[in-house]
């Protein structure tokens, strides 16, 4: 999974990359315009790994993980004219699965106004005109061809005409693609554009060190909800940035009674996390052995067949079966013949709808 942070200069968005993978990234390095991007790949927390590697003595643990991008800045000189982005940043978000936007409700001595709702208006509006942009430009390479040819060519480019045609009229409303439904067939189109607004998008509210944005995060949400519908909104969360990349960069223990002292249940990170897999539609599966105990992320829904593709092509090409088992009634059975005895270990086909938690092995020939 790969997330992108975007954000304007000031808003604390390495801060938040900061918080959310326990990196040291400069913020001066590259407020706006050419810079680097900060890269960190972070475990996803998964306790249900380490018991199942402890029970069956795995010599390795693999848990999932998320891969963080953190670009350079939105030029705010240029926002809300769909040349904010710049052409960078583009370049690095648009193979993300997930965007999250962070917005700045804090006072500092930047001397850049405090204004998180109209931040998340505007980049919500450059990501809906990056969007636009993109689909003018490919429609008016292809309509005047579709007057031109014939035949099987013709009726697949006025399909793809056809549904250029419903995004730009639901960017021009200033609706996120996602609002919209699509066939398979529409799907197999839209996938090579990598458009902005199909993708799951998350906002961080970015507040000061101990202040609260609850209100502010219901009013931004309600608002969403209005325009773009329950299921198209945004996700929303309110991180203190700087207490939360504070608490990252502590030493384990040192983290463990900073949290107890200051009565914080879960760090910021953890949070963002569960987030993003709510916000995708993710979930995890696990296997285990003597080898290894690994944890694999895979989207809700997802058939036997398809997860077994998630660990190997291989798996996926030759399946034959799945030997399937809830984590809690291994951990009760203790090992897989005990499991067998007890009735709760099954085989399962390719069309099994794979569960959260279950360990899973698949029977497979090449």
């Amino acid at each position: 999974m790969q997330i992108a942070l975007i954000g304007f200069s000031k808003s604390g968005k390495t801060t938040i990359f900061n918080a959310l993978t326990g990196q040291h990234a400069e913020v001066s390095a590259f407020a706006v315009g050419k810079g680097q991007t900060h890269r960190a790949v972070v475990e996803v927390p998964d306790e249900r790994v380490e018991i199942l590697a402890n029970q069956f003595e795995s010599k390795k643990i693999v848990h999932a993980a998320i891969d963080y991008l953190d670009p350079v800045g939105i030029r705010r000189d240029q926002a809300g004219q769909g040349e904010g982005l710049g052409d960078e940043m583009l370049h690095t978000i648009a193979n993300s699965d997930a965007l999250v936007a962070v917005v700045r409700d804090f006072e500092d001595e930047s001397g850049v106004d405090r204004d998180p709702e109209g931040d998340f208006e505007t980049i919500v509006l450059e990501l809906i005109l990056s969007d636009l942009k993109k689909v003018d430009s490919r429609l008016d390479r292809i309509e005047s061809q579709v007057q031109r040819i014939g035949g099987a060519d013709k009726l697949r480019l006025q399909h793809e005409v056809n549904v250029l045609r419903r995004l730009k009229e639901a960017l021009e409303s200033e609706r996120p693609i996602r609002n919209l439904v699509f066939d398979s067939e529409e799907t197999r189109v839209l996938r090579s554009f990598q458009f902005l607004t199909s993708k799951s998008l998350l906002v961080v509210i970015n507040t000061g060190e101990g202040d609260s944005s609850t209100d502010l995060q219901n009013r931004l949400r309600e608002q969403a909800v209005q325009k773009m519908g329950e299921v198209a909104a945004p996700h929303f969360i309110t991180l203190s940035g700087q207490t939360e990349m504070e608490i990252a960069q502590l030493d384990p223990e040192e983290r463990d009674a900073f949290l107890e002292e200051y009565g914080i249940t879960e760090p910021g990170a953890s949070r963002m996390i569960q987030l993003s897999y709510e916000a995708l539609g993710l979930m995890s599966f696990l296997t285990v052995g003597p080898t290894e105990a690994h944890a694999w992320t895979i989207p809700i829904g997802t058939r036997a067949v398809e997860a077994a593709g998630a660990i190997h092509s291989d798996l996926e090409r030759g399946f034959i079966r799945a030997q399937a088992i809830n984590y809690k009634d291994l951990l009760e059975a203790k090992t897989f013949p005990e499991a067998k005895k007890r009735g709760v270990l099954r085989l399962e086909g390719k069309e099994y709808i794979v569960q959260d938690g279950d360990v899973i092995e698949i029977m497979f020939s090449v």
